[in-house]
């Protein structure tokens, strides 16, 4: 029997993402839909259609999924929670910081928003790095007295990197790293989103609040899971996060130092390996290879890369020496922010807590 879920935002460019990874999903069941007032008490086919001018807004590639058009939309500050096992929640931080908690005390809620990832019972779960970190969930309900939990995804940036960076980390240990993004413009959403005439012919050198992100969470989501916590990865992160004339993918010039010598090849082996085991856990969602490396010099780019693998898959290539630092390796990746970094990576993450027994 399929899991009955909930999406929250369900109207907004996250909440339809979720959407159409969910659709004819073999686990999970969209039974409920919820918004805002706005958009409370009509039906989801009625709540993304201007009634004025008839438009659609609708910002998916994919159309809406016929089976949802007629599901009635709650208010998500008063959502009925009764006989639904499993929350997506797709809203801003400062709402999820409200009404993430009260879910969370009768239902395990996989949240995009970023509220609740630096509190230290909250693990930021990644497929196929940390899912052991889930086992900080016990603490989080024990704690707050939940039946339920909240494990956000992190910053749709991060999520490329430590893909990368969590094999390197293993095999050879990192002393630091230095990475610089070009970022697709959906990352900054629809509303208020990017002003056209700032990013055509151009590269936007400053996203706010980015590169601390990327910096905090990296650390956090490679740490160490103990009682009562994490205990972060020990090397310090340096990130300059640009926007880029680019609509879809995330595209990052990592530089990295190794505590021991690092080849090229044993690097190239070592992601390789290490991105095929995700595969071999049966989860719907999951890519054959986590990570795909490229020999080509001109790969990975955003247009032809950014879709592997559904969207799943983080593509590195130009993996070198840098002898400007010691032990020194540079790569450039590229992943998909709003598959793998937003609405598919957390139903990914669902998968993973359904199947070992979380929901």
């Amino acid at each position: 029997m399929k899991k009955t879920v909930a999406v929250v935002g369900a109207t907004g460019i996250a909440g339809q993402q979720f959407l159409v990874a969910l659709d004819r999903h073999p686990w999970f069941e969209v039974t409920a839909l919820a918004a805002s007032a706005r958009s409370a008490g009509k039906t989801y086919g009625e709540a993304i259609r201007d009634a004025a001018t008839g438009s659609r807004r609708w910002w998916c590639n994919e159309e809406p999924p016929e089976a949802m058009l007629p599901l009635p939309v709650q208010h998500a500050a008063e959502l009925d929670l009764t006989g639904i096992d499993l929350v997506f929640s797709a809203v801003e931080s400062d709402v999820a910081r409200e009404i993430e908690p009260k879910y969370a005390a009768t239902t395990p809620v996989v949240s995009t928003a970023s509220a609740f990832r630096y509190h230290d019972d909250v693990p930021i779960l990644v497929p196929g790095v940390n899912l052991d970190h889930a086992g900080l969930l016990d603490l989080q309900r024990r704690r707050h007295g939940w039946k339920g939990f909240i494990p956000p995804l992190p910053n749709c940036t991060t999520i490329g990197l430590v893909i990368a960076l969590k094999p390197l980390y293993d095999a050879f240990g990192i002393r630091r790293c230095f990475m610089t993004s070009m970022q697709g413009v959906s990352g900054a959403g629809r509303s208020p989103g990017v002003i056209a005439l700032d990013i055509v012919d151009n590269i936007v050198p400053y996203i706010h609040g980015e590169e601390e992100k990327v910096a905090t969470e990296t650390g956090k989501v490679l740490g160490r899971l103990v009682d009562g916590g994490i205990v972060p990865a020990p090397f310090p992160v340096s990130a300059t996060c640009t926007r880029a004339a680019v609509i879809e993918g995330h595209t990052e010039s990592v530089v990295i130092s190794t505590e021991r010598p690092c080849r090229v090849d044993a690097a190239k082996h070592a992601m390789r390996e290490f991105g095929r085991a995700l595969g071999t856990l049966g989860l719907p969602s999951a890519p054959r290879n986590l990570i795909i490396v490229h020999d080509d010099p001109f790969r990975p780019q955003p247009r032809l890369d950014r879709d592997a693998d559904g969207g799943m898959a983080t593509s590195v290539g130009r993996v070198r020496a840098d002898a400007a630092i010691e032990n020194g390796l540079a790569f450039v990746l590229v992943s998909h922010n709003t598959k793998m970094g937003a609405a598919k990576g957390a139903v990914l993450v669902a998968e993973h807590l359904a199947s070992a027994g979380y929901v």
